[in-house]
């Protein structure tokens, strides 16, 4: 399958739609669901993850659909949102959208509900992914839970020689040109993070609410790690690729990105440092203006059954919403659904700081914390 890399002339698109296109306010869409899933209109547009729409199965759905599968790969939340409103809409059909653009899409009105009794494997879903208030509002559902798991800490073992455990190594300048993180405004969360467990005295409690001072903490911290990093990656296959040249040897990453080196005979090791990890739990998310609903619905009803989540789960290196997963992902690789924790996913999942969109508001009712635009601008300042 060949990857679907952005180009310059997308990435200028993207970043000059990206203030007006973050800022639509509209409102949530109201239901108007289908009475039943219909056939198929021969073609579903989506946009998604890195990894999230592999020939693995995405060849066995357009056999027994009918239904062409075109994918956009995405490399941020930001452009995933700008991708879904570009155009008027309509242009994509499904996003496999994180918790720091779910709502985003849900207030936009770029979204409709999903009625989830045409989504039978739903019943089967863990609790906490049911109906989480990333992807449902006052009852309605605007997304189809689908997996999540943590952001790691990945490093190449032979050029490493002390295993790390703690996300100070990728501030460390003795990796200095060695370093890669993501080219993310969400990444400031990983800094408050760090900065909640090692400067205390700054009160972060929660690393996506945080006031105009702990912000420029968290910027400052990066600022610093400017001089380490050999390049921004935007993709994964970005950073892939780095580990495969030598040209860095830590920084954060996805598990995704370690199971692909390891194929590829790479030496590399990650782990969830001690500081605890961001992370994600996704949703796919239809269209407010989709033009093939029910090709949609199909995918919907098919990537949320066992089998299908088991292969996303295991070649991604997450944890899928359906637990009836287990059976099928320890066919694929032994031990696998233990080791991504669905055996008991409670525990784990609340270990887990998921992402979510900075809001001017706090969780307390107050109006202290700093918002996305906040977030957008601090991110530019970090990287000159």
């Amino acid at each position: 399958m060949k990857l679907d890399f952005r180009t310059t002339a997308i990435y200028t698109t993207v970043a000059t739609s990206l203030a007006l296109a973050l800022t639509v306010v509209a409102a949530p869409v109201q239901p108007n669901y289908p009475r039943a899933i219909g056939a198929g209109e021969g073609t579903l547009n989506i946009v998604a993850w890195e990894g999230y729409a592999q020939d693995d199965w995405v060849k066995p759905f357009e056999a027994q659909s009918g239904c062409k599968v075109q994918r956009k790969y995405a490399g941020s939340s930001d452009e995933m949102v700008a991708l879904m409103r570009q155009g008027g809409g309509g242009e994509y059909d499904l996003v496999s959208a994180s918790g720091d653009a779910s709502l985003r899409l849900i207030y936009g009105g770029d979204v409709q509900p999903i009625d989830v009794r045409l989504i039978p494997q739903w019943k089967d879903f863990v609790a906490e992914l049911k109906s989480p208030p990333y992807n449902t509002i006052n009852g309605i559902h605007y997304g189809i839970s689908y997996e999540w798991g943590p952001n790691v800490l990945i490093w190449n073992t032979t050029r490493v020689s002390v295993p790390p455990t703690s996300w100070a190594a990728i501030y460390d300048p003795q990796y200095k040109g060695k370093v890669t993180v993501p080219d993310n405004p969400i990444q400031i969360a990983d800094a408050a993070l760090y900065l909640s467990r090692h400067e205390p005295g700054l009160g972060i409690n929660d690393p996506y609410e945080l006031t105009p001072e702990q912000l420029r903490a968290a910027a400052a911290l990066l600022k610093k790690q400017r001089a380490l990093i050999k390049k921004y990656w935007a993709l994964a296959s970005d950073e892939i690729e780095l580990f495969k040249n030598g040209d860095v040897v830590i920084g954060a990453a996805w598990p995704y990105q370690t199971n692909t080196l390891k194929a590829a005979k790479v030496p590399v090791a990650d782990t969830v440092p001690e500081e605890g990890a961001t992370g994600w739990a996704d949703s796919w998310m239809l269209s407010s203006k989709s033009k093939h609903p029910n090709c949609a619905y199909q995918w919907m009803r098919y990537v949320s059954t066992p089998k299908v989540q088991a292969q996303q789960a295991v070649y991604f290196g997450e944890t899928p919403a359906n637990p009836k997963a287990c059976k099928f992902m320890n066919e694929i690789e032994t031990g696998s659904c233990e080791k991504y924790h669905l055996n008991a996913p409670a525990s784990y999942y609340q270990k887990i700081k998921f992402w979510k969109t900075p809001r001017r508001q706090c969780s307390d009712g107050s109006r202290n914390c700093t918002s996305y635009s906040d977030w957008q601008r601090a991110w530019q300042g970090v990287k000159g």
